[in-house]
């Protein structure tokens, strides 16, 4: 079995890919922006996917302009 054959049988396929548009809810905050990375680092946590906002969103009293949420929570605009 080559690398190739089992990282497409083992591995998390993403469902989100660099530049898709998506909006949806982070900690209650609404939000627009461009997918980065789309991945899964354990499966203890699951995939997560980094995010790229179009505005910046303060949030106890930080300011993000990325944010990393999971990848059903999403949605393509």
């Amino acid at each position: 079995m080559t690398l190739s054959e089992y990282f497409s049988q083992n591995r998390y396929k993403p469902k989100w890919f660099i530049g898709d548009r998506v909006s949806g809810k982070w900690n209650g905050i609404p939000f627009v922006g461009s997918v980065l990375n789309d991945t899964e680092v354990n499966p203890e946590v699951g995939p997560v996917v980094h995010i790229s906002v179009d505005l910046p969103i303060s949030y106890k009293g930080k300011v993000y302009t990325l944010i990393t949420t999971k990848p059903d929570k999403l949605n393509k605009r």
